[in-house]
């Protein structure tokens, strides 16, 4: 590998680090041809310290761009080393870091060339590359350039599992205040397609098993938080709107990093306490597999989640004529409300209940937590009630125990929030 690549790589994977959506799960791309790689359930691609463990070739294609977004950091204002891809650097990169077995796949971004098909067309065309000439089945995450044509689009999804249009920021308004060169209709109208080309291609795959792929692993969106003074309401329900109009796979929320002095943006030194974006995915969580709705998690009179409780445990409080339950009476839907309980633990209990009646002893054995889960559960064995307690109560005493992993540093990061 030459320097002047090795160089590139160094600046353009420093820039990708700021773009959080590149979660793989969900396709099933196979090998079935004697290729390179297969694309599985479950590929790690987080970065550690020291650079092990590198899953993904996490990368921008240039960090040349167009436009001048004040939140981010390749906008083309900043005065930052640039640098550019070739397609087929792009191409030779992902197949001798797959061969020394480095990475198991691609997440490719890019800042924007000319204008979104000129940069689009190169992003497919490394995708493409990959597939047809070196029969790569790894597993390849591209972003969808907002404002690129359908055309463009519809030949992504055929060579990515998954595609990604960033939404940036949770309003429009607040995207017309730091990027007021977008649109946001560039980036809800790829969304739209994909989600209509992705449901047409699962139809057609019941009907013709040998119909190729299109984004198996579907799409998703990353927005900004932190930079402009949107509150958790407004985030989540943003994100549920994703997920119940435009069927995406996952949303990511990414703590606004300063990198300026902008009026328009925080201060330099306040960055976003990484806790909040911690709330904020667990609530995405409940959304998503628990059966909570937004307005049970924040509402008008409170918009933003607790920070030093997570939100299924701040909604069980607020709720508390709801419990306690018994463990071998409650419907699933309501035992996997319970804090410390989790959608797999919840499921084993039910299984188990069917042939004896669950004790303490039992629930342990099935992994939940059972210092959160006691304030909230009756069962054969037990003892305990929390009839005559406060919340107040039932909460200083969960922190007390030490269940929350951010007590400890909840009062400095407080004062940033």
């Amino acid at each position: 590998m030459s320097e002047r690549v090795m160089e590139k790589l160094s600046i353009l994977a420093d820039a990708a680090k700021y773009d959080v959506s590149c979660s793989s799960s969900g396709s099933n791309r196979k090998n079935e041809n004697k290729g390179l790689g297969n694309a599985s359930n479950g590929i790690c691609h987080a970065y550690t310290e020291d650079g092990r463990c590198v899953s993904l070739l996490k990368i921008l294609l240039t960090n040349h761009c167009i436009f001048d977004c004040a939140y981010c950091v390749s906008r083309k204002s900043n005065d930052i080393k640039r640098a550019a891809f070739t397609v087929q650097e792009v191409v030779d990169l992902t197949i001798n870091f797959y061969r020394r077995n480095y990475i198991e796949g691609l997440f490719l971004s890019s800042g924007i060339f000319k204008n979104a098909d000129y940069t689009m067309e190169r992003l497919v065309r490394v995708a493409k590359k990959l597939r047809q000439e070196h029969n790569f089945h790894g597993y390849i995450h591209l972003k969808a350039i907002p404002g690129a044509s359908d055309e463009l689009l519809k030949e992504a999804g055929l060579y990515a599992d998954r595609l990604s249009v960033n939404v940036e920021m949770p309003t429009e308004k607040s995207l017309k205040l730091l990027a007021p060169d977008k649109n946001r209709k560039d980036m809800i109208g790829p969304m739209k397609y994909l989600k209509g080309a992705i449901e047409e291609n699962r139809e057609e795959k019941k009907l013709f098993k040998k119909s190729p792929l299109f984004a198996p692993a579907g799409q998703s969106t990353q927005m900004v938080i932190g930079a402009t003074p949107e509150n958790d309401l407004q985030i989540l329900w943003m994100a549920n709107e994703f997920y119940e109009k435009m069927k995406l796979k996952r949303v990511y929320y990414s703590g606004y990093v300063p990198i300026s002095n902008d009026s328009r943006l925080p201060a330099l030194g306040t960055p976003v306490p990484m806790i909040r974006e911690n709330r904020l995915y667990q609530a995405d969580w409940l959304l998503r597999f628990y059966g909570f709705k937004v307005e049970e998690l924040v509402d008008r009179e409170n918009p933003l989640l607790e920070i030093d409780i997570d939100p299924k445990l701040s909604w069980a409080l607020r709720n508390l004529q709801l419990f306690p339950l018994d463990i071998n009476k409650a419907d699933l839907s309501l035992i996997m409300r319970i804090p410390g309980i989790g959608v797999s633990s919840a499921k084993k209990i039910v299984a188990a209940r069917k042939f004896n009646n669950l004790t303490w002893e039992h629930l342990k054995k099935f992994g939940i937590a059972v210092n959160r889960a006691r304030h909230f559960v009756t069962c054969k064995s037990d003892h305990f009630s929390i009839k005559d307690w406060l919340p107040s109560q039932i909460k200083e005493r969960i922190l007390k125990a030490g269940t929350s992993k951010y007590s400890s540093d909840f009062s400095s990061q407080l004062k940033l929030f």
